[in-house]
């Protein structure tokens, strides 16, 4: 099978799917995820020796859609996807990662086969995942991340394996095929791996991995890493390197080793790593593999911790966060914009606010809010929710008449008819009338509720030395509908 002029020949190792199917995410984004998975993984050959897929679902409790290996054939991989059902629990990604760790350990076996984690995610409030990818990627597995919206970004870069630029896509769900190519090669160049790559990545630390060539136990590798390109590496960035830059350090590793931790890094430095399988019997046969790195920066930027909409009308909501950090930011950025792919608004405040007002919305509409926070050193930390805007009420139906009969003395008798078609949720009829003369002001006002089923009043006294205002009003569940008044006397 190809994919882009390329033949997949290889391709034995482990797949894990780790789908987000929590209530944050839309029928329509959960089929169109399914769709492009469907066809994202067409090329590769499933069974024994080969692509091993599962999938795994999160939710408050993660689903096992199906495990690894679970289908050896096209046809049944492609019924199982589409009979995944969208389950709209908690965004709860820690506890499926748990259960995606015990998975893909299980899957390592005794020759090491390639494992990867897809992780497909809206993005939003994902949770603390940085302790289980880390795990994951120490254990060799690499992680690749594709996200649906404008997500806590910060959160997705630290959780995939190097390199950034083809392990993490964020891109809108109506937009997916133009992606599909490119993570699939990804995909492909992982399982087909046989050079040297970096597999996680700190500050201060980087893991690499190799497809292993020794196997015996007299043979053994010898890795080399320097701050700054070494020779024949094409690169001679000393970025970050200060005095170390062309000092290379060397350890041996064992021949059975497919894998190896460099520590004591400089943080935001590039360094070049090389590895020369050393072997007796094969002294020829192996070349040098080289990977060139750059740590990532030594300071970890703070950002909101918690972000929720506090109040929702048709036209706008108030959104807050925390918690604030003075001293370290210097202000904060929202951004918010209709989902999917709506126009991006943004409104920026002070370090030391920690909510703002988002008006000029649509009614009944479903928005994606990003807070950033803007550090004073340089950089951002953002995290992201999704919010629905109420929808504009509709008006209550009216009263439809009303009729005044004055009594005998100053009494007046009130008789309405009630808004037709509204037994249900009619509750009652609030009377409110005041008394005053042709050329005065009205005063003394009074008022009362009666119920659904009365439709007159009568009034004693209203019109005593003057006129008489009476007004009555229908009571719904949900409020009080447009009145009539009329005048009585004078």
């Amino acid at each position: 099978m190809t994919t882009a002029g390329k033949t997949l020949t290889c391709g034995e190792g482990a797949l894990l799917l780790l789908l987000d199917s929590s209530g944050s995410v839309s029928s329509y984004e959960f089929q169109r995820l399914l769709l492009f998975l469907e066809e994202l993984l067409r090329p590769f050959p499933l069974g024994p020796g080969q692509v091993q897929v599962g999938l795994l679902q999160v939710d408050t409790l993660p689903h096992l859609g199906f495990g690894l290996g679970a289908h050896r054939s096209q046809p049944e991989l492609r019924a199982a996807l589409m009979e995944a059902r969208l389950l709209r629990g908690d965004t709860n990604t820690a506890a499926a990662l748990a259960l995606a760790e015990e998975l893909l350990s299980s899957a390592r076996g005794a020759g090491g086969i390639p494992r990867v984690l897809l992780w497909l995610t809206d993005g939003v409030r994902p949770g603390d995942v940085d302790q289980w990818m880390s795990m994951l990627k120490d254990d060799g597995v690499t992680v690749l991340a594709l996200a649906t919206g404008q997500g806590d970004y910060q959160t997705l870069r630290r959780a995939v394996s190097p390199p950034l630029e083809s392990h993490l896509y964020v891109v809108d769900v109506d937009d997916l095929r133009i992606v599909m190519e490119e993570l699939r090669e990804a995909i492909i160049e992982i399982l087909c791996a046989e050079g040297l790559r970096v597999v996680h990545l700190t500050a201060r630390s980087a893991v690499l991995q190799w497809r292993p060539v020794l196997t015996t136990d007299t043979s053994s590798y010898r890795l080399q890493w320097q701050c700054g390109g070494g020779p024949g590496t094409g690169s001679s960035s000393t970025s970050g390197c200060g005095t170390t830059a062309g000092w290379p350090q060397g350890r041996s590793v064992s021949g059975g080793s497919n894998r190896a931790e460099l520590s004591d890094l400089r943080p935001d430095a590039t360094y070049t790593a090389s590895l020369t399988p050393m072997s007796a019997l094969y002294q020829d046969h192996f070349s040098t593999l080289s990977v060139t790195f750059t740590t990532l920066p030594g300071s970890e930027l703070l950002g909101p911790a918690v972000v929720s909409v506090l109040a929702y009308g048709p036209h706008q909501m108030n959104v807050s966060w925390g918690p604030l950090q003075p001293g370290h930011v210097q202000g904060y950025r929202v951004e918010y914009a209709v989902l999917p792919g709506g126009h991006v608004s943004t409104v920026e405040v002070e370090g030391h606010r920690n909510s703002a007002v988002l008006a000029g919305l649509e009614p009944d509409t479903q928005y994606l809010v990003t807070v950033s926070a803007l550090h004073t050193a340089g950089g951002q930390r953002a995290m992201s929710v999704k919010a629905c805007t109420q929808e504009v009420p509709a008006p209550l139906p009216a009263l439809e008449d009303l009729l005044l009969t004055p009594l005998d003395g100053a009494g007046v008798e009130a008789r309405w008819r009630a808004p037709s078609g509204q037994q249900d949720s009619l509750r009652g009829y609030w009377l409110s009338w005041e008394a005053g003369t042709p050329a005065g002001p009205w005063t003394s006002m009074s008022y009362m509720q009666v119920g659904a089923g009365t439709l007159s009043a009568q009034l004693a006294n209203v019109a005593d030395g003057g006129c008489a205002r009476v007004c009555v009003s229908p009571v719904y569940r949900s409020g009080r509908g447009d009145g009539l008044c009329c005048t009585a006397g004078g």
